[in-house]
């Protein structure tokens, strides 16, 4: 039987940074919000390489 990883998780402080941009809350996020913001979603992708045409 294969072991399955457990799903990743995103850190409280960044699921807040993400949740008020998209509410509206911050309509203005500084450059290192939206880096925190992208690189946690970029680490939440598990699909390896890209799909074939």
């Amino acid at each position: 039987m294969a072991t399955r990883t457990p799903p990743k998780q995103t850190s409280s402080h960044v699921s807040t940074i993400a949740s008020n941009i998209l509410s509206g809350q911050n309509p203005n996020p500084t450059k290192a919000q939206i880096k925190a913001v992208a690189s946690s979603a970029r680490g939440q992708d598990q699909t390896k390489g890209q799909k074939p045409r």
